[in-house]
């Protein structure tokens, strides 16, 4: 059970970590020209649905059984890499 919880109690730090990230390259694109905020809205929002995607299966991870647990958590592993590579992308536009 140590590793479940000390599974979850990681994700949920990212969780975190991501969401400060978000909201720090959405106050960098109010400060880009009008052609880029588009471009830099559009990824933001995408980013926005992986968030919510990640905070749903942070929920099912802490609700999950003991036999659902590794297909769970399975699923919240792509999950995080998609919002990984998603927040690592944008990053690297937004500089």
């Amino acid at each position: 059970m140590k590793t479940r919880d000390a599974y979850i109690e990681k994700m949920a730090a990212e969780l975190n970590e991501w969401s400060a990230q978000i909201d720090l390259l959405a106050a960098k694109a109010k400060n880009v020209k009008a052609d880029a905020k588009l471009q830099y809205a559009q990824e933001l929002e995408e980013l926005r649905v992986k968030q919510r995607e990640a905070s749903e299966k942070m929920k099912e991870l802490e609700e999950a059984g003991d036999e659902a647990w590794e297909d769970v958590k399975m699923t919240a592993d792509k999950v995080w890499k998609d919002i990984k590579t998603g927040i690592t992308t944008a990053s690297a536009k937004f500089k």
